[in-house]
């Protein structure tokens, strides 16, 4: 059983105003991501809010996705992932692995997050990462042999260093629009006139 663990609790400082309320294509970039878990395979679906949580449009989400809050969120993203999996774990114990996935990559979708499930499955890795840009990232999947080490994660940075620490139990799923996401004004602008 796969879970998946959205990350939602920045406080988008270098934008300005929260991203995750971001409009694009009809839709916020937090709801599109919203979607896309809830479309996939991955059950249950946990979502960390942290900063500007009263302001985020979630009220339709129904009990499909459960919300955590996290009060450690400016400790940066490491504090989400270890109050994501706490709760995905209490949520379903028996959960084998879990998929890590950030809100501001408008172009994931439920087909690639289900790449990543079908390319653990094929390559019997431990770790399947996006490749995108010359490096791998979000969205990530992890068996639960890695979450007691994902739960001493600290600082700003998120779980990129197991991508490189174990890179002999990794596999990547080619995602070329991974390079896109949204920390700046300026990105958003290249995202809505591309």
């Amino acid at each position: 059983m796969t879970g998946l663990v959205l990350l939602a609790a920045g406080a988008s400082k270098r934008l300005g105003k929260p991203k995750q309320e971001l409009l694009y294509q009809g839709e916020t970039l937090l709801q599109h991501a919203i979607h896309a878990a809830l479309e996939s395979a991955c059950k249950p679906i946990v979502m960390v809010t942290g900063a500007n949580a009263e302001k985020l449009s979630i009220e339709d989400i129904g009990e499909a996705v459960v919300t955590v809050h996290n009060p450690a969120w400016q400790e940066g993203m490491a504090s989400s992932i270890r109050f994501g999996l706490d709760k995905l774990i209490s949520v379903e114990p028996e959960v084998s692995e879990a998929i890590l996935m950030v809100c501001d990559q408008p172009f994931v979708d439920a087909a690639l997050l289900d790449k990543l499930v079908q390319a653990k499955q094929e390559s019997g890795k431990g770790i399947v990462a996006c490749a995108y840009g010359n490096t791998l990232g979000t969205p990530a999947l992890f068996d639960k042999t890695y979450f007691e080490e994902l739960m001493t994660l600290k600082g700003k940075g998120g779980a990129k260093e197991f991508l490189f620490r174990y890179n002999a139990d990794t596999a990547s799923v080619p995602f070329p629009q991974g390079v896109v996401d949204i920390d700046t004004a300026a990105d958003y602008d290249a995202l809505l006139n591309s």
